[in-house]
């Protein structure tokens, strides 16, 4: 039976669709938030769907589709991955998906343009570098909660309460209305993609890259020029890429093996040669840089890794927040709102969505 499945789309994620070993049927591929749309439809609708692309963060919302994974895959192939990547895929004690990856940013700044990369908020707004970042989509939520949380602050009660609206989310909103005033003017609509292309075109000395973003760098004509740093402020807005198993499946064996393969050794050093790191421990163990550049790339991704990771609360109903969020950060960014305003609405939202009990 050919297994009909849903993939996240873009330059970190495509090399390994080629090397699948099965028959499978692409009914679903494209950016993060068109496939959680696509992928909710579909199974909404009760679509058969085999294995799908998801996320940690976005798994949760998903739950009431997907089967537990525990049971289905072998041990060997969990005992295999990174418990710290395996954990993130867990909600309420249920292992949603199998994690593929973990995604974490660093720096990349132009060593032509300036002496030092900026270590804190404060000297990326000082330096003569200019920041581009993500103007829409999760990117920007993620910006605004690494703001935040850098400074001490949260956004959430330790019982998964929304704080929102805090003295520390304002002067966020207002840090990333100044940073966007310094950048080019389409800024606030960029995508990933165009973020890099904005770094490598050289319309901005600085930007943040998740690790899949790395081959771009290093194939580009820019590359002698850019080094990677540490992420500024201390903290990186982090998760992990998965592999989900719905419970429209019309072919379990076909779709768990499909899944034991996903999560291999094989598919694992083709992500590590993507620039991504696989949840995989000896795939990425494995992995030799490519030059010193890399070596220096992947010691402050891992050091990101095992010291700033900051992860989205469980929450099932978290990507509704979180879309409510960019929203109103970038409606600041375009000056139809006030940094209180945006934070107000943000605040309003995430009470209507979670309620009394989160």
């Amino acid at each position: 039976m050919t297994l009909r499945v849903a993939l996240v789309g873009g330059p970190m994620y495509d090399r390994l669709y080629d090397h699948l070993p099965v028959d499978v049927e692409v009914v679903v591929h494209a950016d993060h938030p068109t496939l959680n749309r696509e992928v909710a439809a579909r199974l909404g609708a009760g679509e058969r769907l085999d294995v799908i692309s998801t996320h940690g963060k976005y798994a949760p919302s998903q739950a009431a589709w997907l089967r537990p994974i525990e049971g289905l895959v072998g041990c060997g192939v969990l005992d295999g991955l990174a418990p710290r990547a395996v954990d993130l895929c867990r909600f309420e004690g249920a292992l949603l998906c199998v994690p593929r990856n973990i995604d974490v940013r660093v720096l990349w700044w132009r060593t032509d343009l300036a002496d030092d990369a900026p270590a804190t908020w404060d000297e990326v707004e000082a330096s003569p570098l200019t920041f581009g970042f993500t103007g829409r989509e999760s990117g920007l939520f993620g910006l605004f909660f690494e703001l935040v949380a850098g400074s001490g602050a949260a956004l959430f009660t330790p019982d998964g309460r929304p704080t929102l609206d805090g003295p520390a989310a304002i002067e966020a909103v207002r840090r990333l209305v100044r940073l966007a005033a310094k950048g080019p003017e389409d800024l606030p609509d960029w995508h990933y993609d165009q973020v890099d292309d904005a770094l490598l075109d050289g319309r901005v000395g600085a930007a943040a890259a998740w690790p899949g973003g790395y081959e771009r760098i290093r194939t580009s004509d820019r590359y002698g020029d850019l080094a990677p740093a540490p992420y500024p402020g201390g903290v990186s807005y982090a998760g992990c890429h998965g592999w989900a198993i719905p419970t429209t499946c019309g072919d379990l064996d076909g779709a768990v093996a499909l899944v034991d393969f996903l999560a291999s050794y094989e598919a694992g050093r083709c992500d590590a040669a993507a620039g991504s790191i696989p949840a995989h421990r000896r795939a990425l163990a494995d992995h030799r840089p490519v030059d010193e550049v890399d070596a220096e790339r992947l010691r402050i991704t891992g050091a990101t890794i095992a010291d700033a990771m900051l992860t989205y609360p469980p929450l099932a109903r978290f990507p509704e927040v979180e879309d409510a969020g960019w929203g109103a950060i970038h409606d600041a960014l375009r000056g139809r709102l006030s940094p209180e305003e945006a934070v107000a609405r943000m605040q309003a939202t995430a009470e209507a969505v979670l309620g009394e009990h989160p």
